[in-house]
């Protein structure tokens, strides 16, 4: 016997060519219904739901420990006909393009159903699906009839969290770790590294850039290796369960025995790398970079960094940090840096010639030392009454001949006087002269 219902599918329009949605978009769509004849529902409906879950089990002895958890985030249900009363969904029944009610009696052939839903400004994690866990958003549309059971179809939309990175600590904060290993089986001497990498928020396709100075001082050759791995973490009842894996691994070029090396390797991340997952209470989806020596007969010393991987669309806006902070040079910058967009100070107005001249006490009665050319100096500009306007801190004059100039000026000064002197005396003889005459 034929069905009736030949088809129920329910799809939705690409908005972008990633095909990926995130917080305030509309996802539109259409459900299409195929009968071979005339049929009779009760209801036809389309949900729209994001939610988190988390499953697994244990075996402990002869008992099996089931672990769950789930956590919803928004639901939404629109009806094409009929009606349902579900508790916890928004409910609306859609009208046709002319606005009126769907018929409950279809006729043959496929009818097409559209609908449009728009994704809530809210805190949610990107989608994910772990060994355990997964984050979904999905499109499921339901057709109900008498007697019969009821005809699903679904579909996911890969949605995409637009967090603010920005409010994350530390994201652009750059890591340093050192490590040295002592005593090596069947070597002499020891190794170390120390590592850094200029932050810990990177965008997928970015490069991670590794900078380390490894110094070798053993017997045997040793390699740097760099592996970057995944750990998924999941939560039910009190419990973790972790699932790690290796992403990729990168060999540096080998170090001789004896010796020590600047090394700098920049490792990409791929383009479809999942995002970090660090908004979600049930689950988490973190990143970590290891760095280690690759030492022959002996334990591979390594340094771990946690990383935080961000969707290529949303390119962190926070400002990288000084080049002295984080390393304690802070006292060292300006406490209070000019703000953005305003006005930067004028330099006073150089006076003019018509100007009065200033009080004495404005200047002083000599220039300072300093400009004589004692010690190099700026180029100062006087008030125009002062004649000394502008001094060249090319020249340099030396203490003796400063010493040589004041005792000409001494010099003078005595023979002033001397001929202010006789001056006086040849005076008085004259007057003298007279009134004895």
């Amino acid at each position: 016997m034929s069905s009736t219902v030949k088809k129920l599918e329910v799809t939705f329009n690409p908005i972008n060519k990633n095909n990926t949605f995130t917080c305030g978009d509309t996802v539109c769509g259409q459900v299409a219904l195929e009968v071979a004849k005339d049929c009779e529902i009760e209801s036809l409906s389309i949900k729209f739901k994001g939610k988190a879950e988390v499953l697994w089990t244990e075996r402990h002895g002869k008992t099996t420990v089931t672990y769950h958890s789930k956590d919803k985030y928004f639901s939404f249900k629109h009806y094409f006909t009929g009606g349902g009363k579900e508790e916890g969904d928004e409910q609306t029944l859609l009208p046709t393009q002319n606005l009126n009610t769907y018929s409950n009696v279809v006729a043959p052939g496929t009818h097409v159903y559209p609908f449009s839903f728009q994704i809530p400004f809210q805190d949610m994690p990107s989608s994910f699906k772990g060994s355990v866990g997964k984050v979904v958003f999905l499109l499921e549309a339901t057709l109900s009839r008498s007697m019969r059971i009821n005809k699903r179809d679904s579909t996911k939309i890969n949605f995409v969290s637009n967090v603010d990175w920005n409010s994350v600590p530390g994201l652009m904060t750059p890591q340093h770790e050192s490590k040295e290993k002592k005593s090596i089986l069947f070597s002499s001497g020891t190794v170390a590294m120390d590592v850094n990498i200029e932050k810990t928020g990177f965008v997928q396709g970015e490069g991670l850039k590794v900078v380390a100075f490894i110094q070798n001082n053993s017997s045997r050759e040793i390699k740097p290796k760099y592996c970057v791995y995944r750990k998924h973490s999941f939560f039910a009842r009190g419990k973790r369960r972790l699932d790690t894996k290796n992403l990729f691994k990168e060999v540096g070029d080998p170090i001789p025995p004896s010796s020590n090396q600047n090394v700098t390797r920049v490792i990409t991340i791929p383009h479809d790398l999942e995002p970090s997952i660090l908004n979600c209470s049930i689950l988490k989806v973190e990143y970590r970079l290891r760095v280690y020596l690759d030492v022959k007969y002996a334990s591979d010393p390594e340094l771990k960094f946690p990383i935080i991987i961000l969707p290529a669309y949303q390119r962190s806006t926070a400002a990288a940090p000084p080049a002295a902070a984080g390393f304690g040079f802070e006292p060292f910058g300006n406490p209070n840096p000019p703000v953005w967009g305003t006005v930067a100070p004028q330099p006073p107005t150089e006076p003019q010639p018509s100007d009065p001249p200033p009080p004495y006490g404005a200047y002083g009665m000599y220039p300072p030392m300093k400009d004589f050319g004692l010690w190099p100096s700026r180029t100062r500009i006087a008030h125009p009454w002062v004649k000394f306007t502008h001094w060249n801190p090319s020249v340099k004059v030396s203490v003796n001949a400063a010493s040589q100039l004041c005792g000409s000026l001494i010099n003078i000064s005595d023979r002033a006087k001397d001929t202010f002197a006789s001056l006086v005396d040849g005076d008085a003889h004259r007057s003298h002269s007279i009134t004895g005459a």
